[in-house]
């Protein structure tokens, strides 16, 4: 049987890549998932699973630019229709942003959804057609994903103080849970091999801010002498709004594979030693 990771060359598809090296990894340039055609051609009775690592993460752009509907909203009905129709179960990766993100508890898995920007409305369409399509279907939403080689919020801070920023503001009233993409590509490892279908949220423990993510990666990275200055959101005015709390209840992962995630802080020493190792530092 045959296993397919879509997005390859993503921070997301590298880490399953290595947890599942017997899967056929498929970028851009190999397979578009906006071809229907294309997918029809590669997703065929044999394939077993196809674990669904492609997305378009530009979270401002989508407000002025439908494309992102075509791979987060579009691409994953078809692909779980050719799923259902080849007997393959797709593992699809979703977003907090699903929610609104109004104070409170963590958000569940069965709490009403009300994306407030377009690629949140976009990633809840894929869910939703996944979901609905009678295909066997795992879909894992989660938050603030970070990995080396990948384009993300801890690197964007590494990399200003790296170039020799000394002060740095930082938006300190969105609070969500880190999520390292190694961990996610093994959450989701587990989930399927444990049986897992529907919806699931995984995340990295501990809620945090920006301010306090970046606080933490900078001090761990040794910038601890980068100035960093708590703000709040409207003083960074973006295209898309986002939802003040996206913390993620990840008590149904835990309950399905017996084990708890570990810390962002954790995963962010890791981060590091892999930057380190890829740099030769």
């Amino acid at each position: 049987m045959t296993e397919l990771i879509l997005g390859a060359g993503g921070m997301l598809a590298r880490g399953l890549a290595r947890e599942r090296p017997g899967a056929i990894s498929l970028g851009i340039g190999d397979l578009d998932v906006t071809d229907s055609a294309a997918l029809a051609r590669a997703i065929v009775p044999g394939v077993s699973v196809v674990w669904n690592a492609a997305a378009d993460t530009r979270v401002d752009l989508a407000e002025s630019d439908p494309a992102h509907l075509a791979v987060n909203d579009v691409a994953v009905g078809v692909l779980a229709g050719l799923c259902r129709d080849a007997g393959a179960l797709l593992v699809h990766v979703s977003t907090d942003y699903v929610f609104d993100g109004r104070p409170g508890r963590p958000w569940r898995e069965d709490d009403p959804v009300a994306p407030v920007n377009a690629y949140g409305r976009g990633k809840l369409g894929g869910e939703r057609r996944a979901l609905g399509s009678g295909a066997e279907v795992l879909v894992v939403r989660t938050s603030w994903v970070f990995a080396p080689g990948g384009v993300n919020f801890v690197d964007t801070m590494l990399g200003l103080a790296a170039s020799g920023k000394t002060e740095l503001k930082v938006v300190d009233d969105q609070r969500g849970r880190p999520t390292f993409a190694p961990d996610l590509a093994r959450a989701l490892v587990r989930l399927a091999g444990a049986g897992a279908r529907g919806l699931v949220h995984f995340a990295n423990s501990g809620a945090t801010t920006w301010y306090g993510l970046a606080k933490e990666a900078l001090a761990r990275a040794g910038y601890g002498h980068v100035r960093l200055v708590p703000c709040a959101t409207a003083e960074f005015p973006r295209p898309a709004a986002r939802p003040a709390n996206s913390v993620l209840d990840t008590s149904l992962y835990e309950r399905l594979t017996g084990e708890t995630p570990r810390s962002f802080t954790d995963a962010l020493d890791e981060h590091l030693r892999l930057r380190a190792e890829a740099a030769g530092t």
